[in-house]
């Protein structure tokens, strides 16, 4: 995969997951759970998604090549651009009426 294709995967997977916590009413989208999910919860699996996919980009960063050190400003950016990429899921949720 070259380097191109592995920025694009880390994208939508990020736009992918960072929505997941509030599309899915189950536990990181595997585990049912009794009640519903609070935001406290729903705040807790974003973070958790978010780690998971820098995971997978540091991988892929790893097998293009060396990797670049990064600094506080870099995981700022990343995680307002994950809470960006969450505004979508977060509309949906919080701010649509749903019917009954």
């Amino acid at each position: 995969m070259n380097q191109t294709a592995s920025v694009w995967l880390v994208l939508m997977l990020a736009l992918l997951m960072a929505n997941m916590p509030f599309i899915s009413n189950r536990l990181f989208a595997v585990y049912a759970l009794n009640s519903p999910k609070n935001l406290a919860v729903r705040l807790a699996e974003l973070l958790v998604w978010y780690l998971l996919v820098g995971g997978v980009g540091l991988y892929l960063e790893q097998r293009n090549g060396q990797i670049a050190p990064q600094g506080w400003e870099f995981y700022a950016i990343t995680g307002t651009l994950f809470l960006t990429f969450a505004f979508p899921g977060f509309t949906y949720r919080y701010l649509f009426k749903h019917r009954s």
